[in-house]
């Protein structure tokens, strides 16, 4: 029988954040042989899958079902979804590997500021920037994952440009993070 600590984590905002969790594993699949149907089909579940991360925090918030639990698993959830595709488009040839490197770096770089900042008690909320990285991350890697010619759109083309803004965004968000919290939190000397 559930109790009530289970009912109220287990509600449908975190659902979708572990639905969002759960496709990572479907995408490694649907790009370990990129085929033009199997790259359509990956590029569709990644934007539907990245969809519900909008969906969840309007819902938490609309609902008043925000969680502890919910905090923790929604940035989790897109960055291993984020991250998932990154490295699987790197043996499809699709993006340099040092960039994905880059992003990686900056994306563990931010959480560990993040957690060093909890320690002290302090609470690193997502930046405006960190929301527009992402978003850019998203509407980059899906024409990527696409690659192919669809309806006379190089859609690899159109992925690289979109990648070329949102890995700017990503360090820029990522620098923006560090230098707020050294000015913010700096000892007095």
């Amino acid at each position: 029988m559930p109790t009530e600590a289970s009912v109220r984590y287990l509600n449908l905002p975190n659902s979708l954040s572990i639905l969002r969790i759960v496709c990572a594993p479907v995408l490694v699949a649907l790009l370990l042989s990129p085929t033009k149907a199997l790259s359509a089909a990956a590029a569709v579940v990644f934007a539907l899958v990245c969809a519900t991360d909008w969906l969840d925090g309007y819902l938490a918030r609309r609902w008043a079902s925000v969680t502890v639990l919910g905090k923790f698993l929604d940035p989790l959830a897109d960055k291993i979804l984020i991250t998932t595709a990154l490295i699987m488009l790197i043996p499809a040839g699709r993006i340099p590997a040092w960039a994905v490197a880059l992003l990686i770096s900056r994306e563990i770089a931010v959480t560990g500021l993040r957690a060093i900042a909890s320690d002290a008690g302090v609470v690193i909320q997502a930046s405006r920037l960190g929301k527009w990285k992402t978003f850019l991350q998203i509407i980059a890697i899906v024409p990527l994952i696409a690659h192919y010619t669809f309806m006379g759109l190089n859609f690899h083309l159109a992925g690289i440009a979109l990648f070329v803004a949102a890995f700017v965004m990503t360090m820029w968000s990522g620098a923006d993070y560090f230098i707020s919290f050294f000015r913010k939190y700096r000892q007095p000397d």
